[in-house]
């Protein structure tokens, strides 16, 4: 998904790329715009897939064997069916009838049984009715995930084979999460979209949406219909979706919108509340991650559904670690020590990767300092576990900058830069986790979504050396581990006709299905727990444990950025204040008066003050 320059996305050549199998990468479009590399995922539902493969070869093997040997026309039939399915192609009932290898007549037949029976769905593919494309039901779907892994069992008891690791196994055959049931593939739509020039979608270059563009066929098929997507990094993607907002009608059916937009695109008419459009209930509100769910809301009402939530947490290396005899980082004191511990600039390795570059990226870091340090940065009301910020939309905040523990974020910044590689205060985004990947940094803030640049290389020393922690406190704070992320909204200028299907797709997209697919084709974000426990995903990475862990523990919190119409200005003025201070030009105190006179300015003149 993505894209040079943040120029149109060619999607059709992107759905035409085949990615190796066994290590390949994929280009991507970071929130800083540059394009990047970054290693892709397996194939999408590895165990079901690769039943698959096996279960046609053994066919093959059985069928060849003896003469009186007849092909089971049914389980040939199925096979080819659900292959089509998890590729994203196209299966019609004369191709279904020459994969059964068995004379015409008999085929027909059969397949006309599995039609009968609810194993295979048939839905028009124009518009006389006289055309179908023939798809697995849920019931076959359901069915086949079960036995694959009745299967795989089968074949580890009578062979010796292993599971891809003995925690993984125990743990999804006999461990705590036994009980979890195991998310379906994506299904198809029994009534394809109807969407004049298919479905139009605006998002964010991430590695998430990344996936979702290379799963573009998969979805294609589920929907019914065309997908064009246009991926920008933050900055272009906030400036275009305001731009298509001054349009008389829109030209997307759905947008991504990042968690601290929601006021300003609220107040600004850019969103089209939800219920005004939807039943919620559809969505299974309680199973997304409070956090993200709350953060997709402004006055009360929700304006986007979570696509993905992606804390920024503590990337720590664990072996690095265990060789100094250093404890896990879980206060500010004991992450300067550690990374003054494994400060080593002479031998090219450095304590911590940061946010620090000047702007969007250094805001974001002295904000989620100032949660740290146990404040927020507007005067919130506290609340169990943080702040209350359903009140914003009435207004009558100010900023909270200049203040004893703005102060000790202060200094803790300046003490954090000299354990930082040099070139610190040019980094956002992905920089500072390159060199987390590469081995050069012991420690890195980062979101989850950046965590495939090491878990999914095997070249790289973090891969499976990593752990994550919500971010360490200061003393007498909480442990914080703010979300970020994007929900994906309806325009509150798309034409009426269009938004039926566009609030479908919606939510196809962000179904527990859905997510699922993303998670096993490389993304390391989820905002439902539902696809957190599930036993094939928790298999992927060992981050997914880690942030339900955290959630359960109210330690997932979006207070930290305020989701207000200033919010933007205010991550900029942060993150000029702070570099002018960081690069020694003023000092902290008049850094923090300077960066609360111009908040205290921008909230007057918005009027919310």
């Amino acid at each position: 998904m993505a894209q040079r320059d943040s120029s149109r996305l060619d999607a059709t050549k992107a759905s035409q790329v085949k990615p190796d199998r066994k290590r390949s990468a994929f280009a991507m479009n970071d929130m800083g715009g540059h394009t990047r590399r970054s290693p892709a995922a397996p194939s999408a539902q590895p165990e079901a897939v690769e039943m698959l493969t096996f279960l046609e070869a053994f066919s093959n093997e059985v069928d060849g064997a003896l003469d009186i040997f007849a092909p089971n026309a049914h389980l040939r039939m199925a096979i080819h069916l659900l292959q089509g399915h998890f590729d994203g192609r196209t299966v019609t009932a004369t191709s279904l009838i020459s994969a059964s290898c068995v004379p015409y007549a008999t085929a027909n037949r059969r397949l006309r049984e599995m039609i009968d029976v609810g194993l295979i769905e048939q839905r028009p593919r124009t518009a006389t009715g006289k055309s179908f494309s023939l798809h697995p039901s849920d019931t076959m779907l359901e069915t086949w995930m079960q036995m694959s892994g009745r299967l795989r069992r089968l074949g580890e008891r009578a062979f010796g084979g292993v599971a891809r690791n003995r925690d993984a196994k125990d743990y999804y055959f006999g461990g705590s999460y036994t009980s979890a049931q195991s998310i379906p593939p994506l299904r198809v739509l029994g009534e394809p979209l109807k969407l004049s020039g298919g479905l139009r979608v605006l998002v964010h270059g991430d590695p998430t949406f990344m996936v979702m563009d290379n799963l573009k066929r998969q979805f294609e098929q589920s929907i019914g219909t065309d997908i064009s997507q246009r991926a920008f990094s933050i900055d272009r993607l906030r400036e275009e979706a305001l731009r298509n907002a001054a349009r008389e009608t829109s030209r997307y059916d759905i947008i991504a919108v990042d968690l601290p937009w929601i006021g300003e695109f609220a107040s600004r008419n850019v969103l089209t509340p939800l219920d005004d459009v939807m039943d919620l209930e559809r969505l299974d509100p309680a199973d997304f991650h409070t956090a993200g769910w709350q953060g997709a809301h402004w006055g009360g009402r929700a304006y986007g559904v979570p696509a993905q939530t992606t804390p920024e947490l503590l990337f720590y290396r664990h072996d690095i670690f265990a060789e100094a005899g250093l404890e896990p980082p879980t206060s500010t004191d004991a992450l300067l020590h550690a990374a003054r511990a494994l400060h080593d600039p002479k031998r090219g390795k450095y304590g911590i990767a940061w946010n620090a570059a000047r702007g969007t990226a250094l805001g974001h870091t002295v904000l989620m300092t100032f949660a740290d340090f146990g404040q927020p940065i507007l005067d919130l009301p506290e609340a169990a576990g943080g702040f209350r910020t359903e009140q914003l939309a009435q207004g009558g905040y100010r900023a909270m900058i200049d203040t004893e523990a703005g102060l000790h974020v202060a200094e803790f910044l300046l003490e954090l830069l000299k354990y930082s590689p040099p070139d610190i205060l040019s980094m956002s985004w992905y920089e500072r986790v390159r060199p987390y990947a590469s081995g050069k940094v012991a420690m890195a803030y980062g979101y989850t979504l950046l965590a495939p640049y090491f878990e999914l290389d095997e070249t790289s020393p973090a891969s499976g050396q990593t752990t994550y922690l919500p971010h360490p406190p200061a003393p007498g704070a909480q442990p914080v581990a703010p979300v970020g992320g994007y929900v994906m909204g309806i325009p509150a200028n798309l034409a009426p006709e269009r938004v039926p299907a566009a609030v479908e797709a919606l939510r196809v997209f962000t179904s527990p299905e859905a997510q699922k697919l993303f998670v096993q084709n490389g993304s390391r974000t989820n905002p439902r727990y539902s696809v957190g426990s599930d036993p094939e995903v928790r298999r992927t990475s060992t981050i997914f444990e880690a942030v339900d862990g955290m959630s359960w523990r109210d330690e997932l919190q979006f207070w930290p950025r305020p989701p207000v119409p200033e919010i933007g200005g205010i991550f900029q003025i942060c993150g000029e204040e702070f570099h002018d201070m960081l690069r020694g030009l003023q000092t902290p105190r008049e850094t923090l008066r300077r960066a609360q006179a111009r908040a205290d300015e921008l909230i007057r003149a918005n009027g919310t003050a």
